[in-house]
């Protein structure tokens, strides 16, 4: 088992804070998995108080909120003549429909209301928010009715150049009694940088007759926390190495926050996991396993203490003072629920 798993794999009841200089291997491996990041600072050992409250030493990496090794979107066509390349995806009943041009005219029958109408019917022009304020307009809880009936995407450049989020993470997980919803701190972080984060509120979207598409890899942009994924798809299978342990159940495509690996989506064992989309593997402790692409649920939940997502790479980590501290989610909350 290499330094990254005993980092992140080992289950511990109760992890007491070392010296920095404890964890040098740890940090450096943890720094080859994130090495497709685009790291600003970090990682660093820092002191952190996590969710329940605990003591720990956490480890600390600013990146840019976005992939350096692909182009995110495209998300909405542009007219209804508009084939999947033009497009992104949406979950629909469990499953990834992509968003073409003849999926935005299906709308209405799709979800039995014939209040939708995003495109015009003379010309099959789609309606979709192509600025920053209309972004800022369509992509929040309490739609601008005037973005009603648009599809919704906020593109990265939108995003400040000296964009970043900063993610404290514990380096040995403390496990806690009961599973905790996930919080505005998302579900963890992807090893090339890329916020995995909590359910998209699809309800509130649609309730507003909008459509805010994924692009083929599961992610949109959110103008508070970037381009984050609310499905992991094809795009993160170029994981760094997986360790004998692990390598029968897939790579490792991230670190939850609180310190727990995520592994790809594994559907031989999907029937094994618990309501957090985890189990624990002999010789490799707990591990998460992305849900399904049209499960809008990369986790259920959260087993052990987590750690915190900032705005400000100065700030301290103190989880335990609000679950919900960190920057505004691209999803809703996802309550807790009972181990199985």
């Amino acid at each position: 088992m290499t330094s990254l798993h005993r980092t992140v794999a080992i289950i511990v009841a109760a992890a007491a804070a070392l010296p920095a200089g404890a964890y040098a291997d740890q940090i450096d491996d943890i720094s080859d998995f994130f090495v497709k990041a685009d790291i600003i600072s970090g990682p660093t050992v820092v002191d952190c108080t996590l969710s329940g409250g605990s003591q720990n030493s956490c480890f600390s990496i600013t990146v840019k909120p976005s992939p350096k090794d692909y182009t995110p979107g495209p998300w909405c066509p542009t007219n209804v003549s508009d084939g999947a390349d033009k497009g992104g995806i949406w979950f629909l009943d469990g499953k990834v429909e992509d968003v073409n041009g003849a999926f935005i005219t299906r709308l209405a029958d799709i979800y039995g209301d014939a209040e939708w109408q995003l495109f015009d019917k003379a010309s099959g022009d789609i309606r979709f928010t192509g600025t920053l304020e209309a972004c800022e307009a369509a992509a929040r809880p309490d739609v601008d009715p005037e973005y009603q009936n648009y599809c919704v995407q906020c593109l990265p450049e939108y995003l400040p150049d000296d964009a970043s989020v900063t993610y404290v993470i514990p380096m040995a997980p403390v496990m806690l009694d009961e599973p905790a919803q996930t919080t505005r701190a998302g579900s963890g972080i992807a090893y090339n940088g890329v916020r995995l984060d909590g359910p998209a509120p699809v309800e509130a979207i649609l309730a507003a007759h909008t459509i805010a598409p994924f692009d083929d890899c599961g992610g949109h942009v959110n103008i508070h926390v970037g381009y984050h994924y609310h499905a992991v798809t094809t795009c993160l299978e170029d994981a760094p190495a997986s360790t004998a342990i692990t390598a029968d159940f897939g790579p490792q495509i991230g670190i939850a926050m609180d310190g727990l690996p995520i592994m790809q989506h594994n559907e031989e064992i999907a029937d094994k996991l618990d309501v957090c989309n985890g189990m624990t593997v002999e010789g490799a402790g707990y591990l998460y396993f992305a849900g399904a692409p049209g499960d809008n649920a990369i986790l259920g939940c959260h087993v052990a203490e987590i750690g915190c997502t900032l705005e400000d790479p100065s700030g301290t980590c103190d989880a335990s003072v609000d679950p919900r501290r960190g920057p505004p989610p691209g999803g809703e909350n996802q309550q807790p629920a009972k181990m199985k």
